[in-house]
């Protein structure tokens, strides 16, 4: 059980990572997950994340603490357990963000992180189905589709906001992010395209990539200031698993700070009070956790949706002929269809709200749908100041971490939220979503068009993640920074962490294809650097 590179978590990033590393053939890898195998079909059927989230199999299961901002509300916090990490139980949105976020993390101080310099990462990931251009990628392992399904509520709202004097995108991945228009979703062929299976499929039988399932990381082993394996745990008990060259964190936001700090690496007074050994003292390891946090209004509707359409075990029945025959109907949709990324104020560069637009929708994420016929139009402030952390709750790998988002804690961030909701009932009252719309389900006319803190009191009571959390081990070369430009960790020889954790500030959308870009950037660096 020794190799060249040990990979610790094959998520988005990891499957990646290990593809690139052991591609050459130079190099043993090893991928090391603690989930299982992609073999569930709910995993491939794109709908199936109503299946895997939630489940323990696939799922991880966090929750937050209660939180101020939520007004005491504690949150799930799903995160994937399986090969394919997050990637295999997501709902497929393929979203890069905005140029001006990696030109951001460059002026940080970031050498290497600017979009010129990671726009060929994502080229070079993806298939795009309409073919490469100056932005979009072909002949990459990732798959990415237009939605292969529509319903007329979404449609009405997305003219509907064209008539309020929005503009209309049909890439927003390509020159310009701003706009509404419709998602891409990762995708093949009526079936998700993972990380795993991007990455991992067509590469098994490479002599030289072990693809380790079920086995848990306890922690990092390090010696005299060097990385030089991981002790895992699996059925057959405890062992080493041993690095000749370099160990790749890549556990996620949470998964990959409570690695470290169960190793030795974090704040010094917080592990030396689990009794954990101190290898190197970084206070920035499970700080600067930042998210997305979604506000859903719902709008009772005259057409047809998700609702109703699945309302009986008939009507469900027909649905998984469909699937079965043609690859079409709902079992291919993803977890929202259209989208919007607009500017709460004119004076604003880049958009700062998003809209996911579901052709559903229900009281509570994860419950079941309303019996009657209605649409989501979920919005969430891309850039929030609010940061939040994590910290052990003990020594021991399997109490999962203390997890404090701190979700609207500034003036900035309360106030977008109020005005991204106020953008939804504008939009809501142009045609043709007014003739299409019955009535305001939720906030509901209780809750004033004018009335800011109402509507704020309304976000806090019903608002929830949109799953996108992030940079609990900051790149960056400040005091809170974890890891250096190349996503070497400070002061650890031979360890790099490379995950949606690194991102010294949070993008402008679904983070997914960034998380596979910084397995992509990172094996660029790795390649250079034992060259």
């Amino acid at each position: 059980m020794e190799f060249d590179f040990v990979i610790v978590g094959a998520g988005s990033a990891g499957c990646a990572l290990a593809s690139r590393l052991s591609e050459s053939g130079k190099f043993s890898v090893a991928l090391v997950e603690a989930g299982g195998k992609d073999s569930s079909p709910w995993i491939h059927i794109p709908v199936g994340y109503f299946k895997t989230m939630g489940n323990p199999k696939t799922d991880w299961g966090y929750k937050t603490e209660p939180d101020p901002g939520l007004n005491g509300r504690s949150i799930n916090w799903p995160r994937g357990k399986v090969l394919g990490g997050s990637s295999s139980i997501n709902g497929l949105l393929y979203v890069r963000g905005q140029k001006e976020d990696y030109d951001q993390w460059r002026q940080l101080g970031n050498v290497g992180w600017g979009w010129d310099d990671i726009l060929p990462c994502f080229k070079r990931s993806e298939n795009w189905e309409d073919g490469g251009n100056k932005h979009r990628g072909s002949g990459g392992p990732l798959h990415v589709s237009k939605t292969r399904l529509n319903r007329k509520p979404v449609d009405c709202f997305v003219e509907a906001a064209v008539n309020a004097g929005y503009p209309y995108n049909d890439d927003y991945n390509g020159d310009t992010q701003e706009g509404m228009g419709y998602f891409q979703m990762t995708a093949h062929n009526g079936r998700r395209c993972s990380s795993a299976k991007a990455y991992l499929s067509g590469i098994k039988t490479r002599t030289n990539l072990s693809i380790l399932t079920g086995l848990v990381t306890e922690q990092v082993v390090v010696k005299d200031g060097r990385a030089t394996g991981i002790l895992v745990r699996g059925e057959g008990g405890n062992q080493t698993i041993n690095a000749r060259k370099e160990v790749i964190l890549s556990a996620g936001a949470i998964g990959s700070p409570q690695i470290l700090m169960l190793s030795g690496i974090g704040p010094a007074d917080k592990l030396s009070s689990f009794g954990i050994e101190i290898k190197k003292e970084l206070e920035g390891v499970g700080h600067n956790l930042q998210d997305h946090l979604q506000a859903r209004p719902v709008f009772k509707c005259r057409s047809s949706t998700i609702n109703t359409e699945t309302n009986s075990i008939f009507k469900q029945a027909l649905i998984g002929i469909e699937y079965a025959l043609k690859r079409t109907g709902p079992m291919t949709m993803a977890a929202s269809l259209g989208t919007g990324y607009l500017k709460t104020r004119k004076e604003l560069l880049t958009p700062d709200i998003q809209f996911h637009l579901q052709p559903f929708s229900t009281d509570k994420v994860g419950s079941a749908t309303h019996p009657f016929n209605a649409f989501t139009a979920s919005v969430l402030q891309m850039r929030p100041e609010s940061a939040g952390h994590l910290e052990l709750r003990s020594s021991n790998i399997d109490d999962h971490p203390v997890i404090h988002p701190n979700y609207l804690a500034t003036p900035l961030d309360q106030q977008t939220i109020v005005d991204g909701i106020k953008v939804a009932r504008k939009i809501a009252g142009y045609e043709p979503a007014k003739s299409e719309i019955i009535e305001e389900y939720a906030p509901g006319e209780a809750v004033g068009e004018n009335d800011d803190e109402a509507i704020l009191d309304w976000a806090r009571n019903t608002a929830t993640t949109i799953y996108h959390p992030t940079g609990t081990c900051k790149m960056g070369s400040d005091n809170r920074a974890v890891v250096d430009a190349r996503l070497r960790v400070y002061g650890v020889e031979g360890l790099r962490v490379a995950d949606a954790s690194i991102m010294p500030t949070i993008v402008s959308g679904n983070t997914n294809a960034p998380a596979i870009m910084i397995g992509e950037r990172v094996s660029d660096f790795i390649l250079e650097d034992v060259a």
